[in-house]
C-alpha cells in the first residue's frame, strides 16, 4: 500500500513532537528590560506593551510623518500567505511599471510578508532581487521542504535552522548591501517591522528592522535574518529560531516562530486600539493592505480524511483570522481618518495550497499580478471585496481566466475613499 505524502506529513509532524532540542530558559517576565544580545530593548515591543509603546509612539509616528516627501504618509500592510506571497511581489513589480508604486513611509509584514517586506521598504530598484526571492530556484526548493525538515528533526535536531531552505533562502537575499540600504532609509524616519510569535509568552513581537540595521555589522545582519526566518517558520514545518537575549547579568533563549500564528496583518500595535494618543499623526495617512492569500473560496468537496479535514480547518481558521484582522485595521482608519484599499488573491483564481511552491505556479501569480498592478485593477474598497468574493458560488479549473481583482482603476492615492464612507 502506497503512503500518501501527506499523510507521511501527518505522522512525522506528530513524531517530531518526542524530541527536544537543549535551549535555555525564557525569560520569567511577560515584559520586561531583557533585549537581544548586544541591541537595545527598543528593537522590539511586545503588542500589549502599554508603557513602551506610549514612550515610544511620538519619535515612531513622527518620524514616519517627516519622512512623507509629499505630506502624505503611505503604509503598506503585507498579510501571511506562503506561497501566495508572489502575488505581493507582482503588486509591486506592477505598481512600478505603472509608475505608481508610492514610497511607503511604513511597511509592516507577517510571515511570507515579512519576507517581501524589506524589499517593499526599499523600493523599485530591488524588484529583480525580489522577483528571484519568490519565483526563483531558492523558492522552488521550498516545495519538498517541509517533509524533509520534519524527518530532520526526528534524526539531527541540532542545528537544523542552517540547513532548511527557509534558511538559505533568506540567507542569501539578506545581505549587507540590503542591511545597509535599510539602515539609511530608516534614518530618514521611514519605518519597517515585522511580527514574529513569541512560543513562551504567547504573544506577539513587532521588531524595527530599521534599528537593528542601523545596529550595523554582523549582528545586525544575524538578528535581522533570524527574526525574518522565525516570522515565517510555520510550526511543525519549519523549525522555530531561538533568540538569545539579555538581562543584566541572566541570559536567556526565546523560541519565536511565524507571526501568523497570532495575527495575519498589522498596521499598528495591538496596544493602540487603547492608548492612542500619538495615532492622530496617522491623520489622512493612506493604508495599502496587501492579503498573499485569498478571503474566500469556491465551494469545493472535502474528500472524508483526516489529512483534507484538518487542513481546511486551519485554512479555514486563516481566512477568518484575516478578515477581522481587516476589519480592525478598516475601523481604525475610520476612526483615524485614514484612506483605505485591499488587494487579495480574487476567489477566481486557480489557487491551491499556500505550500505549494512549485516554480510554474509561483510564477504564474507573481506574472498575472504585475499585470493587473501595471494596469491598475488591483486595488479595491472592502465593499468591493465583499462583493466579488461572495459571487464565488462555483469551483474553479486551471483553465478559467480570472480577471483582474479590481473592476476599476484604484490605483493612485487621488483615488482613495475613505473607509465606511
Amino acid at each position: 500500500m502506497r503512503c500518501k505524502p501527506g499523510l507521511l506529513m501527518f505522522a512525522l509532524v506528530l513524531l517530531a513532537g518526542c524530541g527536544t532540542v537543549p535551549r535555555l530558559p525564557a525569560p520569567p517576565e511577560l515584559i520586561g528590560p531583557a533585549a537581544p544580545e548586544g541591541f537595545s530593548p527598543d528593537v522590539r515591543l511586545v503588542t500589549t506593551d502599554l508603557k513602551n509603546f506610549t514612550a515610544l509612539a511620538p519619535d515612531f509616528f513622527g518620524g514616519m510623518r517627516c519622512a512623507a516627501r509629499d505630506g502624505t504618509v503611505d503604509i503598506l500592510a503585507l498579510s501571511g500567505g506562503g506561497s501566495g506571497g508572489a502575488y505581493g511581489a507582482g503588486v509591486l513589480a506592477g505598481m512600478t511599471r505603472a509608475h505608481a508604486r508610492p514610497q511607503f513611509e511604513m511597511v509592516t509584514g507577517v510571515s511570507a510578508g515579512a519576507l517581501l517586506a524589506p524589499f517593499a521598504f526599499l523600493g523599485p530598484q530591488w524588484d529583480a532581487r525580489m522577483q528571484e526571492a519568490f519565483t526563483g530556484e531558492r523558492s522552488a526548493k521550498l516545495l519538498h521542504s517541509p517533509t524533509r525538515t520534519v524527518l530532520a528533526r526526528l534524526l539531527s535536531p541540532r542545528g537544523l535552522p542552517h540547513r532548511n531552505a527557509l534558511f538559505q533562502l533568506v540567507d542569501h537575499f539578506v545581505t549587507p548591501q540590503m542591511i545597509e540600504a535599510v539602515e539609511r532609509e530608516a534614518a530618514t524616519g521611514r519605518r519597517l517591522v515585522v511580527a514574529t510569535t513569541d512560543l513562551d509568552k504567547h504573544e506577539t513581537v513587532l521588531w524595527d528592522l530599521g534599528k537593528i540595521a542601523r545596529h550595523g555589522g554582523d549582528a545586525a545582519r544575524t538578528l535581522f535574518r533570524d527574526v525574518l526566518i522565525a516570522s515565517a517558520s510555520v510550526p511543525g514545518v519549519f523549525p522555530p529560531v531561538l533568540i538569545r537575549v539579555r538581562d543584566g547579568d541572566h541570559v536567556y533563549d526565546e523560541m519565536h516562530v511565524d507571526g501568523g500564528v497570532t495575527t495575519s496583518v498589522f498596521s499598528t500595535p495591538l496596544i493602540a486600539g487603547i492608548q492612542s494618543t500619538e495615532l492622530p499623526l496617522l491623520r489622512g495617512a493612506h493604508l495599502y493592505m496587501l492579503v498573499n492569500g485569498q478571503l474566500a473560496r469556491a465551494p469545493q468537496t472535502t474528500r472524508y480524511n483526516t489529512i483534507d479535514i484538518v487542513s481546511n480547518a486551519l485554512a479555514a481558521e486563516l481566512t477568518y483570522k484575516t478578515r477581522e484582522a481587516i476589519v480592525d485595521n478598516i475601523a481604525a482608519s475610520h476612526r483615524l481618518g485614514m484612506q483605505f484599499l485591499l488587494t487579495e488573491i480574487p476567489v477566481d483564481y486557480p489557487q491551491t495550497s499556500f505550500i505549494d511552491f512549485d516554480q510554474a505556479n509561483m510564477l504564474a501569480l507573481f506574472d498575472y499580478a504585475a499585470r493587473c498592478a501595471a494596469q491598475g485593477l488591483v486595488w479595491m474598497t472592502p465593499e468591493q471585496s465583499i462583493e466579488r468574493n461572495m459571487g464565488a458560488n462555483h469551483a474553479i479549473t486551471a483553465s478559467d481566466a480570472p480577471a483582474c481583482p479590481a473592476g476599476s482603476r484604484r490605483d493612485k492615492p487621488d483615488r482613495f475613499t475613505p473607509a465606511f464612507q
